[in-house]
């Protein structure tokens, strides 16, 4: 299943890239709005996903697919779930920090998974209890001799109410570590903390589409990884990834500064 993750988001990232090329070149690209106004989804979105369905839907017929555009529930066996651009403004804005995210999941718990990243070509993947890879290179985390020492990611939501509380949350976050980033993908963040380019990564308000690949990257990298729903001292949707050393302390600043009331 990792294979054909990494398969069909490497050939639906080939497809978004041809996107990001025509509107370097000028060519205008259809964008409507979700939540917000600053909520978007393009026509590329739409289009790589529906290419990751009908590729799927060849390759493992019996298998149920949730997508971020398409929607879609979980069935009994495999459920693929698919973010097919994640960083859709970056996407949207020519920075090429964003990924197609394919994960099989089996009772909502991904099992194999790939991030596929269309400007550089890089390719993330993992697979449960075998480890996480960067392009054929066995990823590990970081190891921060303190809290003080870490960078850290974050990202924020679309409810401007919300985005200001979340701002609170991170300034206090900041005081507490080396720095903080917001690179806006959340695949890509996990990914990082993987990769050991970032020490943790916190956000409340993802979706599964944009943690199962990426969170189990993480977890197979050997973060300490809590998801949406598993620790309401963080919040309901807390998405939380930290390097071991750090976890702890991490967790406790972000308990003291109130992340359950974001």
């Amino acid at each position: 299943m990792t294979a054909i993750a990494a398969r069909v988001a490497g050939e639906a990232a080939e497809l978004v890239l041809a996107g990001h090329e025509r509107m370097r070149d000028g060519q205008s690209v259809r964008v409507d709005t979700k939540s917000t106004a600053t909520d978007v989804v393009t026509a590329v979105d739409r289009e790589s996903e529906r290419f990751v369905r009908r590729r799927l839907a060849e390759l493992r017929p019996e298998d149920a697919v949730l997508g971020e555009e398409e929607g879609g529930t979980a069935g009994e066996g495999v459920t693929w779930v698919v973010d097919p651009i994640d960083g859709t403004v970056n996407f949207l804005y020519g920075y090429p920090w964003f990924s197609v995210s394919i994960a099989a999941q089996v009772d909502g718990v991904s099992v194999a998974g790939a991030v596929v990243e269309p400007v550089s070509g890089r390719r993330w993947t993992a697979t449960r209890d075998e480890g996480a890879w960067l392009d054929g290179r066995r990823l590990s985390v970081s190891a921060p001799a303190a809290l003080d020492l870490a960078l850290v990611g974050t990202g924020f939501a679309y409810l401007p109410e919300r985005r200001r509380r979340q701002a609170a949350l991170a300034a206090t976050v900041l005081g507490g570590v080396r720095d903080v980033r917001r690179a806006g993908s959340g695949s890509l963040d996990l990914c990082s903390v993987a990769a050991g380019w970032f020490d943790a990564y916190y956000e409340h308000g993802l979706h599964p589409w944009d943690w199962a690949a990426g969170a189990l990257l993480a977890e197979e990298a050997g973060a300490v990884v809590s998801l949406p729903g598993a620790d309401p001292a963080l919040g309901t949707d807390m998405t939380f990834a930290a390097a071991p050393s750090i976890a702890e302390p991490l967790h406790a600043l972000l308990v003291e500064s109130g992340a359950s009331g974001v």
